[in-house]
């Protein structure tokens, strides 16, 4: 089983602002995979179903981003699962270009409150984030920026649009969840590949 968390503010105030990312992307995981996310339980909006074959929780904490971990840790002590091998967690990052993603497996908070609650609550910096760059405008006052309205033609990858960006993160969750490693395709398309024998396996059409 693995945890998949998105973190974001709850309320109508907070949807589809660019801090809200991470919920954006379970929210479209959940419509891809047909997983409903209306339990009301560890401080947070969670849902499970199947990935891909594997048994998933999708997580959206409702404690506001900078108590996150309050949520996160209550979920995987009732799992009793382990948040280096059992979690994921999707967020933005103001430090990567609108759209972009970056998949890591440690490392600091690197300024997000939410990540750095959940680390503060875990005593582990060790578990898989998939981090979707959101940028950032100097004219604009961070906080402002960050809680303002998501536009289509600003979040972008690679040309693409806001549906492209969650499909791929819906990706990155796939291959962290069969172990595999992506192969990025100038194309519209990806190719899955064994990270051991690095044969293609699977496309997705995005």
């Amino acid at each position: 089983m693995f945890v998949i968390v998105g973190l974001g503010n709850p309320g109508k105030k907070y949807e589809n602002t660019r801090h809200n990312a991470g919920f954006l992307a379970i929210d479209a995981l959940a419509s891809k995979y047909g997983i409903s996310i209306t339990e009301k339980k560890h401080k947070a909006l969670c849902g499970s179903g199947y990935m891909e074959g594997v048994k998933v929780v999708l997580v959206k904490p409702q404690t506001y981003m900078n108590l996150s971990g309050e949520s996160v840790r209550e979920v995987l002590d009732f799992y009793k699962l382990d948040p280096e091998e059992d979690m994921i967690v999707m967020y933005d990052d103001i430090s990567l270009a609108p759209g972009n993603i970056r998949i890591r497996k440690k490392g600091s908070a690197g300024g997000h409150n939410g990540i750095k609650n959940i680390i503060q609550h875990l005593g582990n910096q060790e578990f898989n984030r998939i981090r979707v760059g959101i940028g950032k405008d100097a004219r604009i006052p961070t906080v402002d920026y960050v809680l303002g309205k998501i536009r289509k033609e600003n979040f972008q990858w690679e040309g693409g649009s806001m549906k492209k960006v969650l499909g791929i993160l819906g990706l990155c969750c796939v291959c962290i969840l069969l172990g595999l490693s992506i192969k990025w395709s100038i194309a519209e398309n990806i190719s899955l590949v064994s990270a051991a024998s690095n044969v293609s396996i699977c496309r997705y059409m995005l």
